[in-house]
Formats: structure tokens, C-alpha cells, sequence
């Protein structure tokens, strides 16, 4: 997306007011031309979603004109004392009415009567034309304004108004159910789940069953959506000045009560006021639609960007759904601006109207203080709740009444990351705005736990009548957020949605429900064991502290002398920043809100049976670092070598902290795969200019270096290996240094000429096309080891420090390839790309704080990742331009067209540091095993989403081996001897035995299983697919290549094959009846010869005979 060159939206930071500029309403987006990609995405969407209304327009207005019909045509009575006249409505017409909690007592002295509605009209989305199809409560609302002669003057309070209205709803449904009966289903339901307002909802007989949930089902609600009838008040009918936010509606009938004593009703006030403002409102709406083009388009991809993250206008879903997101757009195109200009223009794209609504929820800080929008608004401690206020003064509303502090907080960071994915790069901004579902609390959230409403209500529920559930909620949330402090960057409560009942039956009562609490939590100050209160000295802020805290806090005092009260949770720090932050969570539960530990469940406990990441591993990491930092500085100490020292590069995971084996170590127990390093000397022209030779004098340089170090300290030993080369231009030697203390590298040297040889020789028309290949594969492994690992290796060591649960997640990551054995076809480093990458895109949320998420969230990447015609571009220096982004996908094209059946590159993966994208693919993986992958993160995906909070984690990683058609079942023994013994047999020979051998193991050139792999892949990898995990993997698992027909016998068979009879009597048993006999015929002839088939069980019993001892025994599907 370009970058908004014109004016900025200026603030001013004395009202909280904003506007944008003139010159701001050809700028945003769309940039000059107003066709970038994220405009006609959208455009498109909006096609694509928008309802039809053609379809269902007729079947509905026939409806509700029935219904206002039935609904006039009820009989008046008059007014009735109220519990006469409950018991016989309820007993007539077997209806329960809806009266709101506490019900009226009997002896009240209200009466009830009924009369015809004052106007009956359709309001909301219907109205608009901005629903869509994928909506899930799709209705029409009928609001049936009640008339003012059914009232009183001081009806507004204690409850007086709501208990008119649910009679008055009660005696509508018995109306309706008595004309319409027959062809709809009536239920009653909570308006927005606010427990004061039932409602009336009415659907087709014929299409009510919930449990079709086929497409024809969805189709029919399409076409017949549910009506919702909604009584309302008179228009403006409360008086304003009673119901401010600061008055009292709820009066508690205490004598010793006066005005200075008595509890602001917020809540109650505002849904009372509401009640009168659906007229006004819907004409506010009808202007703006009419104002403003592209009023409605800007709605409708609101209420996809909401609903994408589980927000709605019910009190469970936020509080903030398409009716407050179209009334704030509205709002703003009147007003809300410096000096009451209007903040938005009329002539914006809905694109811009889109973005500027999400700047300003971002920047009117709505958490923190309030808003108002409109002339003559009242002071700002008028409006101070402790909810958010975005105040309409036009018609006396808080339109965020619905909202908790909570989810405004949520709401505000979700705007905030929506605006930094449009705002980054041009080829990543529409899916994470429209299309990835962010509201799934395990990819969401670090940390979750689930809260038991108490089943008192002593000591919660407030006069308000919010309900038992949102005062605990309330409570809940500032004590979870005052103990947690700087830990948690957010705290969200999702809380149960109302249910609905039957007009037959009383209104479900409160049951006791379980609360899910989600916490993002900063990993850096979350694991502090020692938290530090206020000084002793402040004597009343210490005494809030203990008070908070009770007997857990102690007195500390600093070096300096200085004294503060703190909290010590070092005995958790062994479980990290996920067993401290319980620790302090259930402590504080129980001494606030008295919540027994059998009442707060946290989920995740089973990741640590699935891999456990300790405080440890840490220190085990910065240990290979130190010995890193040791062996660099004495090898750059060493004086005698020919050409000066330039770099000394790490290129192992253990150095960038992403090895799923802890490299631990001492003089007992030195580690058996040493960490790889590469050394890069000066530039000289001293190298010979032949490959052959340079390797040579590489294994010059690897003994000097050896016996200088061996000669300078005596606590190392040195090792000369030779490497598994068949050619004498690769690099033929690599140094094992072992040092006394267990650490042990693996230096290999680097020569710039190598690469300029190498380059010139694939370059060299006059040679033969096979030894250019030659030399071009050998370029890429010599890029690979010289110069991408060296800075992939810096590349994420930086990340690593950078994100604090990148190292945890890349581990679990590996852990997932392993278990599913994969492993054996990717190299580490593109493992560590594809999480790198859900760490440097995190969007539609922020950056992974924890292992799970980060591990989650790399698994969503891989299932959305279409690696066939998209490629993977990890930008981590940000420093591609928007041109490089494009050639990176000509360049993907232009392989798909050399090779379109992907035989040579399948994935194609670019970084800062290599546009090429075949840098990390060129050693696999092939198509079958990338199709593998994708399945398989796309099944987690998919039991993270259904599952939820009822995953456990380990299913994620256990793998179906009933998939395979081979098992080869290694002998863990064998794998462990050979892995620690082998190398300190003694010798059999008494002659050759010294010092050195029998006595120390040699550190291993690889483990055993992944030799027996390689051997195994380099013979019989036409005929099978080997997969293999990590190296203690004790199952190797192949499936036999398909595209290995019977065929006629020639020169170049790919294996041991087998006579499978003459092609003639083939034919003539398997042809279908178009005489295709599904064979492969290679030779010459019409029909004639013998067929040859895969001999599988010679090639079994090879593979038994290769392996020895190694292999326990061969599994055959089928028991073949």
C-alpha cells in the first residue's frame, strides 16, 4: 500500500477532538490512481458477501405486514393491578411473561394495561441493505413503540418501565402465536444479551430446526430470516437529567439514604434512554446513507472485520457490533472534529472510511477517557464511567454502553494491528483485515484459564442490573490487572452468551457459569521471580500493598539502604513465566475473590508433556554461546597461521538457540554432535586457482590450526574428519576441537576463491553441460555452508533476542516435523523461516508472546501457504522493495514453467538476505511430502478451531503410521551403543592401541539412524519414499513410489524388479473395456515380451541386510 504523502490527521490534544484535512481524502488507501490491490480486494468481497435481497424481499414484507396487522388488531384493556393480572395472563394463555430480575413482588402496587402500538416500524441492517451472507443471526427487527398512556411519569425507575414492557411483550406474543401460529415458532430472547430487554423472535416452522445445518438449510434462513420483535419507548419520552450517568434509578429504599450516598446507575440509564432513540437513530443512519455514497459499502466491511473477530452488539461480544461501527461513521461524517467539523468526508471511498474509522478508535484513547461527538457536550466528569464513553450529545447516549473495559481494550488493539497490516507491506493486507478468523483464543492468547461464577451473590452484584456474571466479571478483571501489572499486556474476559426459552417457560435463571479468561503477557517481565512494591517509607501506599497482597509480601532492602515492600515467586521460576504467573493468579483469587483452586482451571498444562521448555534450557544455550565466544578467541589468538583470521561464524542451531537438543556439557559428559563452525581468512593470492587443490590446502590449514591449538592449550584435542565426499573438488575435511570442559566444535574453512572457480566453471561453455551441473550444484552447497547459514545463523540469533518465545517456538515447531517425520526432507533452517515468519507477520494479532501461539500460529501459516502459486517471502530486515516482492514472484513463475510438475523446486522461499528462493529448498522437500505438510497443519488447524480449549496438544503431534506401506522398527539399544560406544571400542589389535584410542569417544559425523537414511535414500529412493524424525527416531517409515508400473524390460531399470508374466495374458486379465490395460510399456513390439513389476520383496529383505542389527524388523502394510 502507498504511503499517505498528503496531510497528516491532526489532533488536537486539548479537546480530543480530530479532523482530517482536506488534502487527506485523495490520499488514503487508494493512492493516486485509486486501483490498488487492497481497493479491488475489497471491492470484490463486497460482491462476494453482500445479501441478495431480490430473493427474500418479497417472502419477508408479506411477513412482518402480517404481523403489524396482528399486532393492531389486539384488543386494549385497562390498567389492572399487576399480580392480578400476571397470574391470569400466565394462566389464559399459558405464556410466561418475561419479567426482568427481581421479579415484581406481589404486593406491588403497579398496574398493567395494554393499548394498540404507537407506530410500528422496521429498523436496523434490513433497512440499510448491509447484512450479510455470512451472518450468523440473521434477523429483521419490527421495533412496536409502545404509547405514553400506558405509563407513568416516574417509570424509569426501579424497574417499574421493564416490567410494563414485558407484559406488553407477552401480550403481543399471545396475539401473534394466535394468528400466526401455525406457521412460526416463537421464542423469547435477551436484546444485545442485556438481561432487561426481552424480546420476541419468530421463525418459519419449516425452516427452525437447528440441527439442519445443511447448504439448503442456510439458503432457506437466507431467504426467510428471523423477525425480532422489539417494544420501545415513546421517542425522547425519559427525562435526560434523570438518567445521566452519575444519577441513581435504583432506588435501595434505606431511610439513611440521600442524593450524596446514593449508586450511579449507568447501565440501567442508558438502556432506558436507548429504549426512545431507535427512530432517531435510524434516521441518522438513513442520512448518512444518503450523504455519503459509500456510507453503506464502509458498513458492510466493518461488520466482516468485526465479526472476524468475534465481535458483536451483544454484551458477549464486546458490546461493539455493525450498529455502533455504522452510528460512530455516521456520527463522524457530521462531526467529532476540531472546533465540530466533521471528521470524515462524504466523498471518501469505503476503503478510507473504513481505515479513518480505525484511526479513530486507535487514536481517541477510548480506554481511557471520554469522547463526545456533538455540540454542547457536558463535562468530562459528567461523563467519567468506568466503562468506555463515546457520547452522542445529540441524543444524551453513550453508545458504548454495552462495552466493558475489557473489550475495548481488545477492540483498540485490534484496530491497532489492522492499521499496521494496511499500513505494511502491498501483498499482505487484505486477508488478515477480511479473511484469517482471529478470534480463537488459543492462537489469541498466551495464557487461558477458566473462572467458576460464584453461585452467591453477596459481596458482587451491584444495583445496576447487569447481571451476577458481568459485576464478578468486573471485579474480576481489576484485580486480575492490578496483580498482574506490567506482565500482561492484555486481559480479556469472554463470558457465556444468554440462552434463549420458550415462551411457555419462565426466563432461564442464572446458572453457574465458567468464565475464560485470556491474557497476553510480556515473556521478559512475566518471568521476574521478585516483584517490588512502594517504599517502606510511603506509609500509605505500603499499607494498600499488604493490604492487596495480605501475608505474601515481605520488606526488601537494596544495597543502598533503601527499603520497599515486594512479593518473592522465585519458587516458581523453574515452570517460567506460565508457572509464575499462575502462582500469582491463584494466589490472589483466593484472597480477593475467594475463588478455590478447584474453581480456576488453566489450560496448556499438557504442552509440558509434550516438550518442556525450562529457565535451564536458557543457560544451557548462553553455556554454547560462552564456549562459542572461548574457542573464537582462542583460535583468532593463534599466531602462527599463514593468513590472519577475518570471521569465525556459528552455523549450528545450538548457537541461534533453536536446537531441539539442549546443549549441555561438561568434562564428564562432552557433547557427541559437535556445534559447526565456519573460519573465513583474509583475502590472499596465495590460494591455488584449482578446486582440487584448494581442498588441499584447506585440510593444511585444518592441521595447522589443530596442532596450534593443541600446542597453546592444553586442556583441547583435535580431530582431523573426512566428509563423505565422492568428488576431490568438494570439500573433503572438516577439525573436531574438543575442549576438557565437554564443548566440541566442528570448524570447516571457507576460500572466496572457490566460489569465483565454481562460478566461472558453470559459466564455461566449452565443458560439457553434465560437469557444468556439477559445478552448480557444488556452488550451491558451498553458498549454503559459506554464506546463507552464516547469516541465517546471525539472522535469527538477532530474532531470538528480539522475540523472547521465537527460540521456544521454533523448538516445538521442530518437534511437530519430527513427529510426524518429516524432518528427513527439510533442512532446519527452512523450519526456522516458516516461524520466523508467523513472528514477523503476525497479523491479524500481535507477536507471539509464548511457545503455543508462536507454534499455532506457524502451523495456521503453513495450511493457508498456496506453495504452488505463492511464494514465501521472509522480508526479516524489512528492506525489500515492492519491485523485489514482484521479481520474487516472476521468478516463482518462471520455475513453475521450466518445471511444471515440480520435480526439481517445490517450495520457493526468499529472504532479505537471497531473492533466489531455492537457497533453503534445494534439498527437498519434493511435492508429495509439501502436500503432506499442508494436510497435515491444515487437520490441526482445523482441531484447534473445533476443538478449542477441549485440545490436548499432544494429539497434534502423533502421527497416523497406518498411512505408510513400509515400517523399518530400529533397535534403540543398537542406536545408543553405537552412538556412545562405538567410538571407544578398543581397538582388537594390542599393537594399535594408545593413548587415544579406547579410551575417549570420538564425536560422532552424524547419528547412526539418519547414516542408515542417507544410505538407504541414495539406493532405493526410486522405488521408496523414506520418511524419518529426529535422530532417537526408532521408526523409519517408505511408501512405494505409484508411478512404478509394470513394464517390459530394458536397460535402465530404475530397481530390482520381478517377472509379473507375459504382456499378452496381462492384457487379457486386467484391460477394461476400452482395452486400456493401465500398463507401461517401454519397449518395442505389439504386445509381445514379459512384464516386470517391483520387487518388493527383494528389495525388503536388501534394506534387512543393509540395516543389521539396526533394524528390529520390517512392518509391511497389509501384513505382506
Amino acid at each position: 500500500m502507498e504511503t499517505n504523502t498528503a496531510k497528516r490527521r491532526k489532533m488536537d490534544h486539548a479537546n480530543g477532538r480530530f479532523s482530517f484535512e482536506a488534502g487527506s481524502v485523495s490520499a488514503s488507501t487508494m493512492g493516486a490512481s485509486g486501483a490498488s490491490a487492497f481497493v479491488l480486494e475489497t471491492e470484490e468481497l463486497l460482491k462476494e458477501v453482500k445479501l441478495d435481497y431480490t430473493i427474500s424481499s418479497a417472502n419477508i414484507e408479506n411477513t412482518l405486514r402480517q404481523f403489524k396487522d396482528a399486532i393492531e388488531a389486539l384488543e386494549p384493556h385497562e390498567p389492572l393491578p399487576i399480580s392480578d393480572v400476571s397470574a391470569k395472563f400466565e394462566k389464559t394463555n399459558r405464556i410466561t411473561i418475561p419479567y426482568p430480575d427481581p421479579k415484581p413482588a406481589k404486593s406491588s402496587p403497579y398496574k398493567l394495561a395494554f393499548e394498540g402500538p404507537s407506530q410500528i416500524n422496521v429498523v436496523g441492517s434490513w433497512v440499510l441493505k448491509t447484512n450479510v451472507k455470512s451472518q450468523p443471526d440473521l434477523a429483521v427487527d419490527m421495533i412496536v413503540e409502545m404509547p405514553k398512556s400506558i405509563f407513568q411519569e416516574k417509570d424509569y425507575l426501579n424497574m417499574r418501565y421493564f416490567y410494563k414492557r414485558a407484559y406488553y411483550l407477552a401480550y403481543v406474543t399471545a396475539g401473534l402465536r394466535k394468528t400466526l401460529g401455525d406457521n412460526m415458532e416463537f421464542i423469547f430472547d435477551h436484546l444485545h444479551g442485556n438481561m432487561l430487554l426481552p424480546i420476541l423472535v419468530a421463525r418459519p416452522k419449516n425452516i427452525s430446526d437447528k440441527k439442519d445445518s445443511s447448504n439448503n438449510a442456510n439458503s432457506k434462513k437466507r431467504s426467510h430470516p428471523a423477525i425480532r420483535i422489539i417494544p420501545c419507548a415513546p421517542e425522547d419520552y425519559f427525562p435526560t437529567s434523570k438518567l445521566a450517568a452519575t444519577s441513581n434509578a435504583i432506588r435501595q429504599g434505606k431511610s439513611e439514604e440521600t442524593d450524596d450516598t446514593k449508586v450511579p446507575t449507568p447501565f440501567y440509564n442508558t438502556t432506558l434512554k436507548a429504549e426512545s432513540q431507535f427512530s432517531s437513530y435510524l434516521r441518522l443512519l438513513y442520512r448518512a446513507s444518503n450523504s455519503c455514497p459509500a456510507f453503506k459499502d464502509a458498513c458492510v466491511l466493518g461488520r466482516i472485520w468485526l465479526q472476524q473477530r468475534g465481535f458483536s452488539g451483544n454484551l458477549s461480544g464486546g458490546g461493539f457490533g455493525h450498529f455502533e461501527w455504522a452510528v460512530l461513521i455516521a456520527l463522524l461524517l457530521q462531526g467529532g472534529g476540531r472546533k465540530g467539523e466533521a471528521v470524515l468526508s462524504p466523498s471518501l471511498h469505503s476503503t478510507q472510511l473504513f481505515k479513518a474509522t480505525l484511526q479513530y478508535i486507535v487514536s481517541a484513547n477510548l480506554q481511557k477517557k471520554p469522547v463526545a461527538i456533538g455540540a454542547d457536550a457536558p463535562s468530562s466528569e459528567t461523563l467519567r464511567q468506568s466503562i468506555p464513553v463515546l457520547y452522542d450529545t445529540t441524543r444524551g447516549i453513550n453508545i458504548l454502553y454495552k462495552m466493558t473495559p475489557w473489550s475495548i481494550s481488545l477492540l483498540t488493539e485490534q484496530a491497532k494491528l489492522s492499521l499496521s497490516a494496511i499500513n505494511g507491506s502491498l501483498l499482505d493486507q487484505f486477508e488478515p483485515l477480511f479473511i484469517v478468523k482471529a478470534d480463537q483464543p488459543l492462537q489469541m492468547f498466551d495464557l487461558l484459564l477458566s473462572v467458576n461464577v460464584p453461585l452467591s451473590k453477596e459481596g458482587f452484584e451491584s444495583i445496576d442490573r447487569k447481571g451476577l456474571v458481568w459485576d464478578f466479571s468486573a471485579k474480576l478483571y481489576n484485580i486480575l490487572k492490578r496483580a498482574l501489572g506490567e506482565r500482561a499486556q492484555l486481559i480479556h474476559i469472554n463470558v457465556p452468551e444468554a440462552a434463549t426459552w420458550s415462551i411457555s417457560a419462565a426466563s432461564p435463571k442464572e446458572k453457574r457459569e465458567s468464565l475464560l479468561v485470556g491474557i497476553t503477557i510480556d515473556p521478559l517481565k512475566a518471568s521476574q521471580g521478585r516483584e517490588f512494591g512502594p517504599s517502606y517509607e510511603d506509609k500509605k501506599e505500603a499499607a494498600k500493598f499488604r493490604e492487596f497482597w495480605g501475608e505474601k509480601t515481605d520488606l526488601w532492602q537494596f544495597p543502598d539502604g533503601n527499603i520497599v515492600e515486594s512479593l518473592d515467586w522465585t519458587e516458581y521460576s523453574y515452570l517460567g513465566f506460565p508457572g509464575i504467573c499462575e502462582a500469582i493468579i491463584r494466589h490472589i483469587l483466593k484472597l480477593r475473590l475467594h475463588v478455590e483452586d478447584s474453581d480456576l482451571e488453566l489450560y496448556g498444562r499438557d504442552l509440558s508433556k509434550v516438550m518442556s521448555f525450562a529457565p535451564s534450557d536458557k543457560i544451557a544455550f548462553d553455556s554454547a554461546k560462552q564456549a562459542f565466544e572461548v574457542f573464537e578467541r582462542d583460535v583468532r589468538n593463534l599466531e602462527d597461521l599463514p593468513l590472519h583470521v577475518k570471521q569465525i561464524a556459528a552455523i549450528n542451531p545450538e548457537l541461534r538457540r533453536t536446537s531441539l537438543s539442549i546443549p549441555e556439557f561438561n568434562f564428564r559428559k562432552p557433547l557427541l554432535q559437535p556445534m559447526e563452525v565456519v573460519v573465513s581468512f583474509e583475502v590472499s593470492g596465495k590460494w591455488p586457482e584449482n578446486l582440487a587443490a584448494i581442498q588441499r590446502a584447506k585440510i593444511a590449514f585444518l592441521l595447522k590450526i589443530g596442532s596450534s591449538l593443541e600446542e597453546v592449550k592444553e586442556e583441547v584435542k583435535t580431530h582431523l574428519g573426512l566428509e563423505s565426499a565422492t568428488r576431490d573438488d568438494e570439500n573433503l575435511a572438516f577439525l573436531d576441537i574438543v575442549y576438557e570442559n565437554g564443548a566440541s566444535f566442528r570448524l570447516r574453512v571457507h576460500s572466496d576463491l572457490e566460489e569465483s572457480l565454481l562460478e566461472r566453471k558453470t559459466k564455461d561453455q566449452t565443458v560439457e553441460r553434465h560437469i557444468r551441473t556439477e559445478a552448480a550444484d557444488l556452488l550451491a552447497s558451498y553458498r549454503r555452508m559459506y554464506t546463507n547459514l552464516p547469516l541465517h545463523n546471525q539472522t535469527i540469533s538477532t530474532f531470538c533476542t528480539r522475540f523472547p518465545a521465537l527460540s521456544s517456538s521454533i523448538r516445538l515447531t521442530k518437534h511437530w516435523f519430527n513427529s510426524h517425520k518429516l524432518t528427513c526432507h527439510f533442512d532446519e533452517e527452512l523450519i526456522e523461516l516458516f516461524v520466523l515468519q508467523a513472528f514477523l507477520k503476525p497479523f491479524p494479532w500481535d507477536t507471539p508472546c509464548s511457545a503455543m501461539t508462536g507454534f499455532l500460529r506457524t502451523l495456521l501459516l503453513l495450511s493457508r501457504w498456496d506453495w504452488r502459486d505463492e511464494p514465501l517471502v521472509v522480508d526479516s530486515s524489512d528492506s525489500l522493495s515492492t519491485s523485489q516482492r514482484l521479481g520474487i514472484g516472476t521468478r516463482l513463475e518462471a520455475w513453475r514453467k521450466i518445471d511444471p510438475n515440480m520435480n526439481r523446486t517445490v517450495l520457493f522461499v526468499a529472504t532479505s538476505h537471497d531473492v533466489s528462493g531455492v537457497a533453503y529448498t534445494q534439498r527437498g522437500p519434493s511435492k508429495v511430502v509439501a502436500t503432506r505438510m499442508t494436510s497435515l497443519a491444515r487437520s490441526a488447524c482445523k482441531a484447534v478451531k473445533e476443538k478449542a480449549l477441549d485440545l490436548n496438544p499432544r494429539s497434534l503431534f502423533q502421527t497416523p503410521l497406518h498411512d505408510y506401506d513400509v515400517l523399518l522398527h530400529l533397535s534403540p539399544k543398537i542406536l545408543k551403543s553405537i552412538s556412545r560406544d562405538n567410538a571407544a571400542r578398543h581397538s582388537l589389535f594390542k599393537n594399535l592401541e594408545d593413548k587415544q584410542t579406547g579410551k575417549e569417544a570420538l564425536p560422532l559425523v552424524e547419528p547412526p539412524a539418519r547414516t542408515l537414511l542417507n544410505r538407504l535414500n541414495a539406493m532405493y529412493s526410486s522405488p521408496l519414499l523414506f520418511f524419518h524424525g529426529a535422530p532417537d527416531d526408532d521408526v523409519i517409515a517408505a511408501l512405494w513410489n505409484p508411478l512404478l508400473h509394470r513394464r517390459k524390460f530394458n536397460v535402465h531399470m530404475p530397481c530390482s524388479l520381478q517377472s509379473a508374466g507375459s504382456l499378452r495374458s496381462t492384457v487379457g486379465d486386467r484391460s477394461n473395456g476400452n482395452g486400456d490395460s493401465g500398463v507401461d510399456v517401454d519397449g518395442e513390439g505389439e504386445g509381445e515380451g514379459e512384464l516386470f513389476e517391483v520387487n518388493k520383496n527383494a528389495i525388503l529383505a536388501e534394506i534387512a541386510r543393509i540395516g543389521g542389527d539396526v533394524i528390529e524388523r520390517i512392518e509391511v502394510k497389509g501384513g505382506q
